[in-house]
């Protein structure tokens, strides 16, 4: 559909709560599709709806070439194993990278977009991403949750 413009550091639609779906509709599909066209605009691996200033539960997540790309519709981590320092960064917050604590792997339900329940185990990039993308949707940021953020340094 469209390229939307990524919500930034400080726009208060990123704090608030997202909306649960009720239902597969055209409405839903077009947020898919800017979805996605807004996260192949760049260069992230991942993108909740209130991201393009949508408030609604919706995640998608495309580890490029490592996994096929996963549409989760209402999704909520169900178990979370073991803890370690992970290092992210937001295409909402560009320019800087944190230091968080996330779970070495979740498991991770929702529907997909036909509508039928769907169930991830995930481990490692996936993992954290599954994390960083629901925190989205409770309008959590990786900086409230940061034990350290530093700007990146630009390669010379």
């Amino acid at each position: 559909m469209a390229v939307k413009q990524i919500l930034q550091f400080g726009d208060n639609i990123l704090k608030r709560s997202s909306r649960r779906v009720e239902k597969v509709d055209e409405e839903l599909l077009g947020l898919v599709e800017d979805l996605k066209d807004s996260l192949y605009n760049g260069t992230g691996i991942g993108l909740a709806a209130p991201q393009i200033g949508v408030l609604k539960k919706v995640i998608f997540i495309d580890l490029r070439d490592k996994t096929e790309p996963i549409l989760l519709i209402n999704p909520k981590i169900i178990k979370k194993i073991g803890k370690e320092d992970s290092v992210e960064g937001c295409l909402s917050y560009p320019g800087y990278e944190g230091i968080v604590v996330r779970p070495k792997k979740v498991i991770v339900a929702g529907k997909s977009l036909k509508w039928e329940d769907v169930e991830y185990t995930a481990e490692g990039l996936l993992a954290k991403a599954f994390c960083h993308e629901i925190d989205h949707l409770s309008g959590i940021l990786y900086t409230d949750k940061a034990k350290k953020i530093y700007r990146i340094q630009e390669e010379e």
